[in-house]
């Protein structure tokens, strides 16, 4: 696309010269620029793009777009703000991708990686080609790739839709992060359906309130937009038995469809039955009943299975073929993933890392375990601190064996990560092990028939973060070599 068709579609912007090269690629990293990009210079909060604009003139980019004078010899567009030019230009660059494609978005403090999956495999079982883009990783068809972030930048985000449009997909799920929001990066992206999970103290270290947490998440539904399209209806679906959902539906004028167990709601279980294999519940919808057995453990679960089956039926998929895909889900990495190795007890690993998501799955733990529980769990560094002796606490009144460890300590001394959580149980026992792959073998050797070991925070996380350093660490694997070495 040349320069100025791109530009046209741009406001309140000054050009330097009027030259109108054809753009072949979007870049904001300095060191993906070739022969035709355009380089956004993005003031992020560590690096500042404006230092790299020689370097990106010199690897062929053909203009830049920054916030203020850079000294180079191809054309600059000075906008007021890098990050929201970008998340226009990417729109439009890459033919607006969502536009083509049926967009859910997934937000909510805990549930957004399964209820992603779970969306994701019923329209599979529907024949729907669906992308996914989640914490994990993204998906197109059976294609991943690795993500940073939970919700990438806008640039990359239109980039993965495109390729999405490309491979044929019809669809597309995502999980929406707080952070995400505030940033801008899902600015431009057309949603069809935005689901809501639950609202629970986390990330209080950006949005420093949970006032202005939950007003954040609001956005997503109040982004929705004040337009009734015949063709194109919005859906919000919002968990009736979460305090926040009374809020959203304020915020949006879309049809607004609710879930739950406890308060009336469109779509609800009842007479709910949990075992240490799998849950069973009458799932009641507007179109009909179906008794569920699913493989899935744990009351978050059938709330997350809500979520997923709400925006399903919204995208017109029978209830049959939804309900046959639950039965036949047998798990999603690193959510209450149970350890086999053979042993005589029971090792699960979760990604539990807020109050809220740790009693969770500590609560679910206890109506099946017969023996003892043991949780080894840490919370992460440069991260919301005021969760820490609360994580703490939880662990020590529902385990028998609360075993504090690191997480990923990042720039923080793990330390005075762990005095903090702590500071939360005096006069309670516990054991704290610095170490993570020593906290995980101490559990494992302290474990007798029937007793049940949860290893809660990074769940899926196949590295530890330390200092600037990242290494290879999987709470699956230490553990499963330690039940092997006990052996």
């Amino acid at each position: 696309m040349q320069l100025q068709k791109l530009l046209a579609h741009l406001h309140d912007f000054t050009a330097t010269g009027t030259d109108n090269p054809l753009i072949t690629s979007l870049e904001m990293d300095s060191r993906e620029v070739k022969k035709g990009s355009l380089f956004f210079c993005v003031t992020g909060h560590s690096v500042d793009g404006h230092l790299f604009a020689k370097q990106a003139e010199e690897l062929g980019a053909a203009a830049l777009i920054a916030e203020k004078y850079v000294d180079v010899s191809i054309p600059v567009i000075i906008v007021k703000d890098s990050k929201r030019s970008m998340a226009q230009l990417a729109d439009i660059f890459y033919n607006q991708p969502t536009h083509q494609l049926h967009l859910i978005g997934v937000t909510g403090t805990n549930g957004k990686t399964s209820i992603s999956h779970i969306i994701e495999q019923i329209f599979q079982a529907a024949g729907r080609r669906i992308g996914l883009i989640g914490t994990m990783y993204s998906k197109i068809g059976k294609k991943k790739i690795e993500m940073k972030n939970t919700t990438p930048e806008s640039l990359t985000l239109q980039k993965i839709f495109h390729q999405m449009v490309q491979e044929k997909a019809d669809s597309a799920v995502m999980e929406v992060s707080s952070h995400a929001i505030d940033l801008g990066r899902i600015h431009g992206c057309d949603f069809n359906i935005a689901v809501f999970s639950n609202l629970t103290q986390d990330h209080l270290d950006y949005h420093h309130s949970m006032d202005e947490y939950r007003r954040v998440k609001g956005l997503l539904f109040s982004g929705l937009g004040n337009r009734f399209e015949i063709d194109n209806p919005k859906f919000a679906v919002l968990n009736s038995d979460d305090e926040a959902t009374l809020e959203y539906k304020k915020s949006t004028s879309a049809t607004v469809i609710t879930y739950g167990i406890n308060h009336e709601s469109d779509i609800m279980a009842k007479n709910i039955v949990m075992t240490s294999t799998g849950t069973s519940f009458e799932l009641i919808t507007p179109v009909g009943r179906h008794s569920l057995t699913m493989k899935l453990i744990g009351m978050f679960s059938v709330y997350n299975v809500l979520a997923a089956v709400s925006a399903s039926l919204l995208s017109s998929i029978p209830l049959a073929i939804i309900c046959k895909s639950i039965e036949s889900i047998k798990g999603i990495a690193g959510r209450f993933e149970v350890v086999n190795a053979g042993q005589n007890y029971t090792v699960i690993v979760d990604y539990a890392h807020t109050p809220d998501s740790l009693e969770n799955v500590l609560k679910t733990v206890k109506q099946f375990s017969i023996g003892k529980i043991i949780v080894v769990v840490g919370c992460g560094g440069d991260r919301d601190r005021t969760k820490r002796p609360i994580m703490a606490q939880i662990a020590a009144k529902y385990a028998d064996m609360p075993i504090f460890t690191s997480d990923n300590p990042r720039s923080e001394n793990p330390l005075h990560i762990l005095k903090d959580m702590e500071a939360g149980v005096n006069g309670e026992k516990y054991v704290t092990i610095i170490d993570r792959e020593k906290a995980i073998k101490y559990a494992i050797t302290n474990a007798n028939k029937g007793d049940t070991i949860v290893i809660a925070g990074k769940g899926h996380e196949t590295y530890q973060i330390i200092g600037s350093n990242t290494f290879e660490f999987d709470d699956r694997l230490v553990a499963t070599q330690a039940i092997k070495e006990m052996k």
